[in-house]
């Protein structure tokens, strides 16, 4: 398999790092997770569009190349004669030791205050893999998920961005494998309900479609839905994906902010990311939703993004 790191095709055993970079120094970064199929990358242009408004409002960087990432994105794909995959693309603070210096050790001279801020590029990797395969069994009979012991802040500003800080999250998983649970599922600090450690979460109540709201929708969707703070819930792909599919399908959704007594007694519940597109949950830890199987609006649903 090829990478491409930093504007170059490398094989990937030999794709290399600075020891000093700051994503594995500390954690600074962003990626996206994609999947090709026959060829296409689905919602590339969203994905990367996401990517580069988190890079900005982090202030990771500025100088992202949208239109040349999608090109890489692509020619990655095709040099790795690959027509359905995993792609991910990982956005890191790049080499901190090409700052050492510039600051004079955090006391800036008057000959360096005069001099302008060095360039510092952040270090880019796309790297090609096979498509991850699910059991059916998961989509035709729904998976059982956890709650986890831990809550998102919504005051957090990384909250909502797709950063490497991924620790908590993947303990999480950790733990419901270990309970046999297929995902985990996140509440806030208000006991709100966020989504799942890798996936977003729809409910669906008397054939109503809802989410909880996602960060940047607070000011477009909030109004009279109790959403007065920022929220800590990614603003997902393949979530914006199925909401599209809905309105095709002519089903009525609604954003709000959602609850534990909403999950408990919805009819239907299922999670979605780029990965497995629609998966069907029938069970939270011990409670049953709905009838146990899997419902109408979910098979429709799936459906939609199979045919994307």
């Amino acid at each position: 398999m090829l990478a491409w790191l930093n504007g170059q095709f490398i094989d990937l055993a030999d794709a290399r790092i600075s020891a000093f970079d700051a994503g594995f120094q500390h954690g600074v970064g962003l990626f996206e997770t994609m999947l090709a199929r026959d060829g296409a990358v689905l919602g590339l242009e969203k994905h990367l569009a996401r990517l580069e408004e988190s890079a900005r409002t982090l202030r990771l960087t500025e100088r992202l190349h949208v239109d040349a990432l999608a090109d890489a994105v692509k020619l990655a794909l095709e040099r790795n004669q690959l027509t359905d995959a995993r792609i991910r693309l990982t956005l890191s603070g790049g080499d901190l030791n090409l700052l050492r210096g510039s600051s004079g050790a955090g006391h800036a001279s008057s000959d360096t205050a005069q001099k302008p801020a060095p360039r510092h590029d952040p270090t880019i990797l796309i790297h090609i893999q096979p498509i991850t395969r699910y059991p059916e069994a998961f989509f035709e009979q729904g998976v059982t998920v956890t709650i986890a012991d831990s809550r998102l802040n919504p005051l957090d500003p990384f909250q909502g961005h797709k950063t490497l800080n991924y620790w908590p999250r993947l303990s999480a998983l950790q733990q419901a494998a270990a309970a046999g649970a297929a995902e985990s599922l996140w509440f806030s600090v208000s006991n709100h309900l966020c989504g799942g450690s890798v996936s977003n979460i729809f409910l669906v109540k008397d054939g109503l479609l809802m989410t909880p709201i996602a960060r940047g929708e607070e000011q477009e969707v909030g109004v009279g839905t109790g959403a007065t703070i920022p929220s800590p819930v990614l603003p997902g792909v393949t979530r914006a994906m199925l909401l599209e599919a809905a309105e095709e399908l002519g089903l009525q959704y609604i954003r709000r902010m959602l609850d534990y007594d909403d999950l408990r007694e919805a009819d239907e519940v299922f999670l979605t990311n780029s990965s497995w597109g629609v998966l069907p949950v029938v069970r939270v830890e011990q409670a049953r939703i709905g009838q146990g199987d899997v419902g109408p609006v979910t098979k429709g649903l799936r459906q939609a993004w199979l045919d994307w």
